[in-house]
């Protein structure tokens, strides 16, 4: 089988725990792309979260971000679905309504609300080792009222819970009472809101659409519960070696763990004997979704 698109995971995958990029993973990552194959990065990170981890790399890799409602090249979209202004409000104002804090994810900046959860959840919940300085964080004291005066459609909001009593609750409620969106677990604590439909193999799956790669030719690469999807309707679907247990159960081949770096030994594995692609450049128009 020849393999025509790589898609992996970035943080407990592309990344050893430590969120660095070792030096390994990076050549293998040229190596492939050598060959003639896409490759992109698959994240529940925003995009400009993302695109910095793309810099780290010798290539310019496509990117499927905000738990796949961004599907983009390098430095372009290709497609964005958002959760439109006046929803996005009343998500807020009914969140408002517990403890938790609500992060409105955009391409270029998040916006959250202030409160008083215990450090260790929002540290453990919200931020990433390398986010960008360079992405705009602003937190306010009442967020309702923030949107009312600059209304936003964020692809994303991720919402932090004191409890796992108040996360389950929340999910219950938004699912019963919005058929416009979709709720997504990440962690005991945390879990995200996105446009309905919208996954990270929805996202992939229309990138490899637009690339004229059919999902047989795809090899994706993970490690969480939002990977599963991706994992097991992929051509080839690979688990890292920390996986989580529903994600090695979906998939095809289990790998080293992100420390002993399980990327780069499936690249090498998988890609060794696998002649180089010749394709087209494609020159179709982005259209955006907004």
């Amino acid at each position: 089988m020849v393999y025509r698109l790589l898609a992996v995971n970035i943080d407990g995958t592309l990344l050893q725990t430590n969120s660095r990029l070792h030096k390994t993973t990076k050549e293998a990552i040229e190596f492939v792309h050598q060959k003639g194959v896409f490759v992109a990065l698959v994240t529940s990170r925003n995009f400009a979260s993302a695109r910095k981890v793309a810099k780290a790399l010798k290539i310019k890799p496509h990117i499927v971000a905000h738990q796949g409602a961004y599907v983009g090249a390098f430095d372009k979209p290709i497609l964005v679905k958002r959760i439109s202004e006046d929803l996005t409000l009343e998500l807020v104002k009914l969140l408002e309504v517990s403890s938790s804090q609500i992060k409105l994810y955009h391409e270029k900046y998040m916006i959250g609300n202030r409160v008083n959860l215990p450090e260790n959840l929002v540290g453990k919940a919200s931020f990433y080792k390398n986010e960008p300085f360079f992405y705009s964080h602003q937190y306010v004291d009442i967020l309702s009222e923030a949107l009312a005066a600059q209304p936003a459609a964020p692809p994303k909001i991720d919402v932090i819970c004191d409890t796992v009593s108040e996360l389950k609750d929340l999910m219950t409620a938004l699912g019963t009472m919005y058929d416009e969106i979709d709720t997504i677990q990440i962690n005991e604590n945390k879990f995200t809101i996105v446009p309905k439909g919208v996954s990270k193999w929805d996202g992939l799956r229309y990138l490899a659409q637009h690339l004229n790669v059919r999902t047989s030719e795809i090899v994706a690469i993970g490690d969480g519960t939002d990977d599963f999807d991706m994992i097991e309707q992929a051509g080839l679907g690979v688990a890292m070696g920390n996986a989580v247990k529903e994600v090695k159960s979906a998939a095809d081949w289990q790998t080293r763990t992100n420390d002993q770096q399980g990327v780069a030994y499936t690249v090498k594995e998988l890609f060794r004997k696998q002649q180089q692609i010749e394709h087209k450049d494609l020159n179709k128009d982005l259209k955006v979704n907004k």
